[in-house]
């Protein structure tokens, strides 16, 4: 069943997109049969959860922390976290820097934008962002790289709404790369679109689609 609703997900994904397959929640066994249907990007939401995976699972697997992050808890993510989708806050950019230069490592990072209308969701508005990227702290910060941005879109049926947010969001990216990673290839993604929208996602740009319930079945 993953294997096959894999397959599926798959051939609706352009080459030049990456899928994410979200495994929160869901039992090693499902990851493994994921795992040896060829699919090596795993995202989880929970730092423990992670972590526990992470131990249990082939060493070959590319983790990525895709829920919000609190900064005392990226010291146990550290060693071998491949990219932190939902980074919100300079703090917590200061914090991941200071844990992956502990680790000797880089850190890939997407700045997440709040792109919704509901406040539930996390992320930073443009001007937030560009106070971080102009700021002094955050030119000191060796061991991150900024590889791109990330957003959620409203949770609605109305596809016009999650269209415009989507639009926002690659509007922004574009802003971002011209303004300050011109010259740095590696700023190059475009993290948006799950299990409900993600065909409506690749429409609009995006290079990188987190995607759980479509692959695992729903939670």
């Amino acid at each position: 069943m993953i294997s096959e609703a894999l397959n599926i997900v798959r051939n609706k994904i352009p080459t030049n997109v990456t899928l994410v397959a979200v495994s929160k929640t869901k039992p090693v066994e499902d990851i493994l049969t994921a795992y040896e249907a060829n699919q090596r990007i795993f995202g989880e939401n929970k730092v423990q959860e992670l972590v526990e995976k992470q131990d249990a699972l082939p060493k070959d697997i590319e983790w990525h922390m895709i829920g919000h992050l609190q900064s005392n808890k990226v010291k146990y993510i550290a060693p071998f976290i491949q990219l932190i989708h939902a980074v919100d806050s300079l703090k917590l950019l200061i914090e991941i820097n200071k844990q992956a230069k502990k680790n000797n490592r880089t850190i890939k990072c997407l700045l997440q934008f709040h792109i919704a209308s509901e406040d539930s969701k996390f992320g930073l508005s443009l001007s937030e962002v560009q106070e971080i990227l102009e700021s002094d702290q955050f030119l000191h910060l060796e061991n991150i790289s900024i590889v791109g941005v990330m957003g959620m879109a409203t949770f609605t049926s109305d596809k016009e709404i999650v269209k415009e947010e989507f639009r926002t969001l690659e509007n922004y990216f574009h802003v971002i790369q011209s303004r300050y990673f011109k010259f740095n290839d590696s700023f190059q993604h475009i993290s948006m679109g799950m299990s409900g929208d993600y065909e409506v996602a690749i429409e609009e740009g995006s290079t990188m689609v987190r995607v759980g319930s479509s692959i695992f079945g729903s939670r």
